[in-house]
């Protein structure tokens, strides 16, 4: 049950080598739109979407609550696809959110300037200067939305078990790779602790979207962490009352579990909306 991500740059064949992957794997490839239509599902509006998916918000939607509400719901929707297993997950800072999953290999997939311009000159009929705006355009909102949303550089390659020039393999050399890497790394053992490790991660993430969504409870950066039968709740509060409700309310929902609170109280603390 190995859970696969990629990063690319735009023109890299990311997507078509994902694809290829996952059919010689038989693994899920679950791409950009399904990723977006369950954001949308989840509560998050389409009509905002298009100022923070995979791209670097601007000055004031950076300042929103819209910010947080995106994250979250797209950290649960990473988070709850990749409990299913055997899957690929494309861009979306997926490498980020899974980072602690044993059974992760997060892959990046690059190639050189020359070669990504005549790739998108081919496939859209454009000349060399559109096709290179493209190219400046496209590294410029993924390096954004990266360090907005996760404060990391996406080209890090400390982030990655793997980098793969597409310039120099072709995409079945490149899943030829990828299934040795995920036939020699991914162990039951790694599979076990995986799932358990996701079972608790998304058990948080959930706990934290109920009560800000649900419940509206107005805690600014709100985070949970799942160790054993312990939730921590961290984030920033304007009242201590505040933060005992957000106790009380995930001890109802979460019964059988010790509710611990690591939450800031700054008096006047006011988010932006």
């Amino acid at each position: 049950m190995a859970v696969i991500t990629i990063t690319r740059q735009v023109a890299a064949l990311g997507d078509e080598t994902a694809g290829a992957i996952a059919k010689k794997l038989g693994y899920t490839f679950i791409d950009r739109r399904q990723i977006e239509a369950r954001i949308i599902e989840l509560g998050f509006s389409k009509e905002k979407l298009s100022k923070y998916d995979e791209r670097k918000p601007n000055f004031f939607a950076s300042l929103a609550k819209d910010r947080d509400e995106y994250l979250n719901y797209l950290q649960y929707a990473i988070l709850e696809a990749a409990s299913k297993g055997n899957c690929i997950l494309i861009g979306r800072g997926a490498f980020v959110i899974l980072e602690d999953l044993p059974n992760l290999i997060p892959l990046r997939f690059i190639s050189n300037s020359e070669v990504r311009k005549e790739r998108l000159k081919n496939e859209f009929n454009w000349n060399d200067k559109q096709a290179l705006q493209r190219i400046e355009e496209s590294d410029s909102n993924r390096k954004g939305f990266h360090k907005s949303f996760f404060n990391i550089a996406n080209d890090d390659p400390q982030h990655f078990l793997l980098t793969l020039n597409t310039a120099l393999l072709t995409v079945e050399q490149t899943v030829s790779v990828v299934e040795t890497l995920v036939k020699t790394r991914v162990t039951q053992e790694t599979e076990n602790t995986a799932k358990e490790k996701l079972s608790q991660m998304l058990k948080a993430q959930q706990l934290v979207n109920q009560l800000l969504f649900d419940f509206h409870l107005n805690i600014n950066f709100l985070r949970a962490t799942v160790e054993g039968n312990v939730i921590t709740l961290q984030g920033v509060a304007d009242s201590k009352a505040l933060a005992e409700k957000a106790v009380q309310t995930s001890a109802k929902i979460l019964p059988s579990c010790e509710i611990r609170s690591a939450i800031s109280v700054v008096q006047d603390f006011k988010a932006f909306q």
